[in-house]
This record gives C-alpha cells, sequence and structure tokens, in this order.
C-alpha cells in the first residue's frame, strides 16, 4: 500500500474499494518494518498537520461508535428520523473497525517507543547530581565508574549520572578523599576553584573550602598533574605530583609550595582521627568548626599559638579542656539561640588568653 492511501485513509477520503485496501493491508503487512516506520511517519505527519479532524482521535472513534450502536438500534425496530448517516452501514462498522485497529497499532508503538527511548535518556536529562555532606557529618559517594568519594563536613561534590565524554569531571567544595578506578583512556579531573586534579586511577585529597584562600592536594598512590584554569577557559599545566607529596596553591597570587613525606595529618580524617603537628590555632579551630558545627571566635592576643596534638573521636569539651591544658587558654561554649524563622543558631564557643 502507498503512503498516499494511508493518508486519505486517515483524512475519511476513502472509496469503498479503497478500503477494503487499507483493511486488506492491516491484516497482511502492516506490522513489517518498513510498513511499520512509514505508517509511523504518516500518523505524526497527520498529528502535526490535524486535517482529519478537530478533535482527538478518541473523541472521534466515540462518534463512530455511536453512530453504530444507533445503527444497530434502529435495525431492531426501533426508528431514529433524527440519525441520518451519510455512508452505508457496513461501510460505518468497517471504517471504525479499521480506524481502531491501524491508529492504535501505530500509537501504542509509536509511545512505547517513545517510552524506551524516555528511559534511555531520562538519566541523561539530569545534568548533574549533587551529594552534601553537612557539618558535623561524613558521607561516601560511589560513582558510575567504580570510583569512591569520601566527603568531609560541609563539603559537597558534583557530577553526572555516568561520564559519557573523554573525562570523568566532578566538581568538589570543601574537601574529599578520591580513590579513582583506573582507566588512562578517561582521565578523572576533579575541579576545585580554578584548580583541576588529573588523575587516571589513584588516591588522593584535595582540600577546596570557598572560605580558604588555597587549595590543598595531597596524593597517596599513583600520580596526578595539576592544571591552573585561565580567566579564557583554558588550562595550563602547573606541575605532576608523587606518591608523599602533599602541595598548597595560594589563591591569591598562583603560588604553589609543597612538602614531601608526612602526609597522614592530611588525610587522617578519613579514619576519624585529627592530626595537628604545629598547626597554628586557627586552623585548629576551623577543623574543629565543621567537624562539630559550631562557630569559634579566637581572640588576637592567643593566634600565634599552635598545637601537635592528635584526637581521635573525642568530644569538643574534652579537646577543648586538651588545648587548654596544652596552652594557657580559657573557653566559654554560648548556647544556641533562637532566631525569628524558629531555627537555631550555631553554637559558639570563645578562646582568649587565661
Amino acid at each position: 500500500m502507498k503512503k498516499e492511501l494511508l493518508i486519505k485513509f486517515l483524512n475519511n477520503h476513502c472509496t469503498d474499494a479503497e478500503v477494503d485496501e487499507v483493511y486488506s493491508w492491516i491484516r497482511t503487512n502492516a506490522l513489517n518494518e518498513e510498513d511499520t516506520r512509514w505508517s509511523i511517519e504518516v500518523w505524526n505527519s497527520h498529528q502535526e498537520t490535524n486535517d482529519i479532524y478537530d478533535d482527538d482521535f478518541y473523541a472521534i472513534f466515540d462518534k463512530i461508535q455511536k453512530k453504530i450502536d444507533d445503527n444497530n438500534s434502529n435495525s431492531n425496530g426501533r426508528e431514529s428520523k433524527s440519525l441520518k448517516l451519510f455512508v452505508p452501514p457496513n461501510w460505518l462498522t468497517k471504517a471504525a473497525a479499521i480506524l481502531l485497529i491501524p491508529v492504535l497499532t501505530i500509537l501504542l508503538y509509536t509511545l512505547s517507543e517513545k517510552r524506551i527511548e524516555s528511559d534511555k535518556y531520562a538519566k541523561l536529562a539530569v545534568d548533574s547530581l549533587e551529594v552534601i555532606a553537612p557539618f558535623g557529618s561524613q558521607t561516601v559517594v560511589q560513582l558510575s565508574d567504580g570510583s569512591e568519594v569520601q566527603l568531609n563536613y560541609g563539603s559537597k561534590i558534583k557530577y553526572p549520572y555516568f561520564f559519557s565524554s573523554n573525562t570523568r569531571e566532578v566538581t568538589l567544595t570543601g574537601e574529599g578523599f578520591f580513590k579513582v578506578a583506573h582507566n588512562p583512556e578517561k582521565p578523572f579531573i576533579v575541579k576545585a576553584g580554578n584548580l583541576n586534579v588529573k588523575a587516571v586511577g589513584t588516591t588522593f585529597n584535595v582540600l577546596a573550602y570557598p572560605d580558604n584562600n588555597f587549595i590543598e592536594t595531597t596524593l597517596v598512590t599513583g600520580k596526578v598533574i595539576l592544571e591552573q584554569e585561565k580567566k579564557d577557559g583554558k588550562t595550563e599545566t602547573i606541575g605532576t605530583m608523587k606518591p608523599g607529596l602533599h602541595v598548597n596553591y595560594n589563591l591569591l597570587n598562583g603560588s604553589i609550595s609543597s612538602t614531601d613525606g608526612n602526609i597522614e595529618k592530611y588525610i587522617s580524617w578519613t579514619e576519624g582521627k585529627l592530626i595537628f603537628i604545629d598547626t597554628p590555632i586557627l586552623q585548629v579551630t576551623d577543623r574543629l568548626s565543621r567537624m562539630f558545627n559550631v562557630d569559634f571566635e579566637v581572640k588576637d592576643e592567643i593566634k600565634n599559638y599552635t598545637y601537635t596534638v592528635t584526637f581521635t573521636g573525642d568530644p569538643l569539651d574534652q579537646i577543648l579542656d586538651l588545648m587548654a591544658l596544652a596552652t594557657p587558654i580559657d573557653y566559654k561554649i554560648l548556647p544556641r539561640k533562637k532566631l525569628p524563622d524558629g531555627s537555631y543558631s550555631k553554637q559558639k564557643v570563645i578562646l582568649e588568653k587565661r
């Protein structure tokens, strides 16, 4: 059967002989691959032009069915002077059957194909997923390529549902420890501010909290490449890291400093420990603030104090007691305040000289 005949049929312009031809085609060839393909094209085109009626298909079929029912009632002896059929009753019955079969077949096939395509690309429609580890908690994220990311307190990561491009790119805000699945054909890139940390299969730590003026990268195994993103969108390689290296990248002036060895203090948080080695008090309180979801106020006269200590699962008050024993400080823990919206402020801790 030709496309023109199907279009003619859909617009109700067929002769009796042409209707018989369409009906025969439905029974024999309508569902073969080639005819199904162009039938769907005709149906879609017909939907776009809307030539057949102003009503939708279901309204059309209801009208035809009503005429059939009324006609059957008349043939059983009940006369109806108001109904005037413009076509013979046997043709109308056949037309209703023919109209129902191909249209439903094509429509259901089309909807089925669209559903399959929708299922296939539904996940692609999601530009990115975001996982957040609130202050006071940590979380682990499993990526589609088999890589694993452990997020530290107050951190978040954005990533695609699956990596469809030539690279595996994620965006980190805060701190994360990455165990990257090996794939040299598709580099893994952590975007942190204007710094890119590129790897193919390795373990490393990245610290990039938005309120810091620096980004830290610590390499445990494998190799990573550090790239700086320029304002024009291009990237410039600024160095390659080897295992045991810790790099501090200054966001203000682009300078880089590094230390080799003794990296445990940078990654100990993944095991629930805090290790400080000659660490300034402001860096200590910065860590404690995210870990316990509190705000610190450190008085100027003690800002030059440093600490060498390891905390493992200790509550905040015990940590503050140990700090007070190690240095001449006092602390005050202020109660939370109820805010106008009904929520409560963070707990505040004041550190001052004793």
